[in-house]
């Protein structure tokens, strides 16, 4: 549904890697692509290149404070990274639904949560909202929300690099946000991700964390449990080079969403997800909702016809509060999300999709709705 896309430098910046032996973790790619990143999100953002987007929300909750025996507010709509780092740190996940404009994190449940908690003697460490599909969730009311109770955001901007809201990117506003450079994201170093924060000493504390927390000292000194979680020279060469190419790869996303609108516009009970008053999303995954009793098929109907011609495509995300490994944990909704899971299913999205691509998609789409 989405295979990596090289620009075409990437290897260059590999090649003067191998050619200088950095090929460990840090160097001169490290370096680079942090600042290629800060540049890139503006608004004063400090960047720690990381092994995983999953590194990057457990250093993050580590640097919040969060321990064993405290709660923690996650969307539950998501991919499961973004609560296992919860759990890692002996903490208790507490799910929060989604609203149906952006399907990310609701701030009127959200509340809700928090004031259920606080009634149950519990004070929530962080928020973690996430900018699901690359639709950034409603980050002004969610801060808002957050302000008011002083409890800090975790932003999972993990598939929303690119994305905006009024101008400002997706990863600055948090006080801490995740990315993730996975090899289905919008722009990969293979495996990688990235803290970003607008605190330099946060950053810098979360380099320091990642390289096994070694002590200022000519030996090995260790004063704090640490982690083995930067990233390598060579994987940092390669983000260099998709750096130079994310504005393309999120206008190509962009096109194939497009494409795809301009297909569902006359198909009855079909619905892409818009975009609200000022919010830009890069697009990395289309997605689409089937209302069964009026389009006459399903999404499983359409998935699996999609199957049949070796076309990959997939549910949404199945919410977290109702996978077996995290039912037993609190959650705060009304159903939205599991709405959105019955019926949502995310389409081949690529921005090296060929046109000849799309139309044996479209060909298949079209069979099995008319």
């Amino acid at each position: 549904m989405s295979s990596p896309h090289m620009g075409g430098t990437e290897e260059g910046f590999v090649k003067e890697a191998f050619d200088t032996n950095w090929i460990a973790p840090l160097g001169p790619n490290v370096n680079g692509f942090e600042q290629d990143l800060e540049t890139y999100l503006g608004k004063n953002s400090h960047v720690a290149a990381l092994s995983s987007g999953t590194a990057a929300i457990h250093l993050g909750l580590v640097l919040l404070g969060v321990t064993s025996g405290d709660e923690v507010l996650c969307q539950s709509m998501t991919f499961s990274a973004t609560a296992n780092p919860i759990c890692y740190l002996g903490a208790t996940p507490v799910f929060v639904d989604s609203e149906r404009d952006t399907w990310n994190m609701c701030p009127e449940h959200l509340e809700i949560a928090i004031k259920a908690r606080l009634a149950a003697g519990k004070r929530p460490k962080a928020i973690i909202p996430v900018h699901l599909y690359g639709m950034p969730a409603r980050m002004a009311e969610i801060n808002a929300v957050a302000s008011k109770y002083e409890i800090p955001v975790l932003e999972d901007a993990a598939e929303a690099l690119g994305s905006s809201v009024d101008g400002q990117m997706c990863g600055t506003f948090g006080a801490i946000a995740a990315l993730s450079f996975n090899g289905n994201k919008i722009i990969t170093t293979s495996g990688g991700g990235a803290l970003v924060s607008p605190d330099e000493a946060v950053a810098q504390n979360a380099r320091f964390l990642a390289t096994q927390a070694r002590d200022d000292a000519p030996h090995y000194q260790h004063s704090q449990i640490g982690y083995n979680y930067r990233m390598s020279n060579v994987c940092a060469g390669v983000g260099r080079g998709q750096m130079q190419v994310l504005n393309e790869r999120v206008a190509q996303r962009r096109s194939v969403f497009s494409k795809y609108a301009d297909l569902f516009s006359d198909k009855k009970g079909i619905t892409i997800l818009e975009e609200p008053t000022g919010f830009y999303s890069n697009r990395w995954l289309t997605t689409i909702l089937i209302d069964p009793s009026k389009a006459g098929l399903s999404r499983e109907d359409l998935r699996l016809a999609l199957e049949a011609e070796n076309i990959e495509s997939r549910p949404l995300w199945k919410p977290m509060h109702k996978q077996p490994i995290f039912e037993q944990y609190p959650y705060y909704g009304s159903g939205t999300a599991e709405g959105l899971f019955a019926d949502g299913l995310c389409l081949p999205s690529g921005s090296n999709l060929t046109d000849e691509d799309l139309q044996r998609v479209f060909s298949v789409i079209n069979r099995v709705i008319d």
